[in-house]
């Protein structure tokens, strides 16, 4: 694989507290001289991302929804999604009411997923994050069918908030749980060329790295 086709596989991202529009800059310079397939920002700056990338097909603007704790109310998270895509978000990375799941409500976190995804124009990918790391793994098969159930494009792993490692163990479970139906992407704890490479082997489709692990990753494959 080359740089640029590592890169299209990675999605980076000022979603900090303190990013402010220069790092968002700064972010969306470095996503376009390596072709990252995605720049995630906080929703405020959604629309300065789609600005920002004017004209690059192939970098898509993204932001979160319920982010990151995911324990706002359906209504705010429907708020919020019609203003992400009023703004120009093509891809919305939902965080799941984990609280809500871990309490055995499912049919309200179906419902509420169901009614975010709802909201998605058809060109808009949809996410949902089950924050990895605050499951037990004999949650992971039942989180997998209510993800699958509503309609999502992905699972994502993890917002990157919640502290834990690359999960490959837990990831390699997921994809098995899933059969190919959804998906994947990787985010949180995924620091080196060599976890990169393990969870691609899984058949991972997507990954989100913080900046700095992503150029490392990337810049280890060949120019061409």
């Amino acid at each position: 694989m080359t740089r640029t086709e590592v890169a299209q596989l990675i999605d980076i991202s000022a979603v900090r507290t303190q990013h402010t529009l220069s790092d968002i800059i700064k972010t969306v310079e470095i996503a376009k001289k390596y072709r990252f397939v995605n720049v995630h920002s906080l929703p405020c700056w959604t629309a300065d991302v789609r600005r920002l990338l004017a004209g690059e097909a192939d970098i898509r603007a993204g932001a979160p929804v319920g982010f990151p704790g995911g324990g706002h109310t359906t209504e705010i998270k429907l708020t919020e999604a019609k203003r992400l895509i009023a703004d120009g978000v093509q891809e919305m990375d939902i965080v799941m009411n984990v609280g809500r799941f871990k309490n055995r409500e499912y049919d309200y976190v179906l419902n509420e997923l169901k009614q975010v995804i709802a909201l998605a124009p058809a060109h808009v990918l949809t996410k949902v994050i089950i924050e990895l790391n605050c499951l037990e793994d004999d949650e992971i098969e039942k989180v997998c069918e209510l993800v699958m159930r509503s309609g999502a494009d992905y699972i994502k792993t993890g917002t990157g908030w919640v502290p834990g490692d690359a999960n490959i163990a837990r990831i390699a479970k997921i994809k098995r749980c899933t059969h190919g139906r959804i998906k994947v992407k990787a985010a949180g704890g995924i620091r080196t060329r060599g976890e990169f490479d393990s969870l691609f082997s899984l058949g991972v489709e997507r990954f989100g790295i913080n900046t700095e692990s992503a150029l490392e990753i990337v810049e280890s494959f060949p120019e061409a």
